[in-house]
């Protein structure tokens, strides 16, 4: 009887699990994207064209994609969930924009296509700021799982080595994109990105 009970709370629990990971997934799939055009398809990789956005930022001295990604995503969270002047809740949107660097790391939330400057509500943390990025044509490799320092320099490696030999000229400022939620196990999408010189 024990072991038969233990079978069925077993059984439960794993169909629980399974349908969370399920609507991780639905969920994940439903949330609003920072628009891009792809401008050319290669093998290894793509080039985009993302328009103007809005993003909430934090600067961090985190040198490494669990720490910023640990420290930066709590403060971020907290602007959109009612840490601001209008206790509005801000719809989440994907991708998380991730810039690490030795010296200083950025994290950035995209703010939904209804929102800028001037209409968002005032952070209540002062180290989240506001601010819109430029338009800007990137190169974009694309990887699965959960992420890591060295998948980012794996994949940072690969997208150059492509681009070196399609003749693209790029800068070195390699970025992370994440697109589901830590708690999603599976169907995971992450990218790398670079800034390259293209002509419209």
């Amino acid at each position: 009887m024990i072991m038969k009970g233990l079978l069925i709370v077993s059984g439960i629990l794993a169909g629980a699990f399974a349908a969370s990971q399920v609507y991780s997934v639905v969920s994940s799939n439903r949330t609003e994207r920072q628009p891009y055009e792809v401008i050319r398809k290669e093998k290894d990789f793509e080039i985009r064209h993302y328009p103007s956005a809005t993003m909430a930022k934090i600067t961090s001295t985190a040198s490494s994609y669990k720490e910023l990604g640990n420290a930066g995503f709590r403060k971020l969270a907290g602007y959109i969930f009612g840490g601001n002047a209008a206790n509005t809740q801000i719809a989440m949107t994907s991708p998380v924009h991730m810039d690490i660097d030795s010296a200083s790391s950025t994290m950035s939330f995209v703010m939904p296509a209804q929102y800028n400057v001037a209409n968002l509500p005032k952070p209540d943390n002062a180290e989240v700021s506001i601010e819109t990025v430029a338009e800007e044509y990137v190169a974009a490799i694309t990887f699965s799982g959960f992420a890591s320092d060295a998948d980012i320099k794996k994949y940072s490696e690969r997208l150059a080595q492509a681009l070196q030999k399609a003749n693209i000229s790029y800068d070195s400022n390699f970025r992370f994109l994440g697109y589901n939620p830590p708690f999603q196990l599976v169907d995971r999408t992450n990218e790398i990105i670079v800034r390259v010189e293209w002509t419209a």
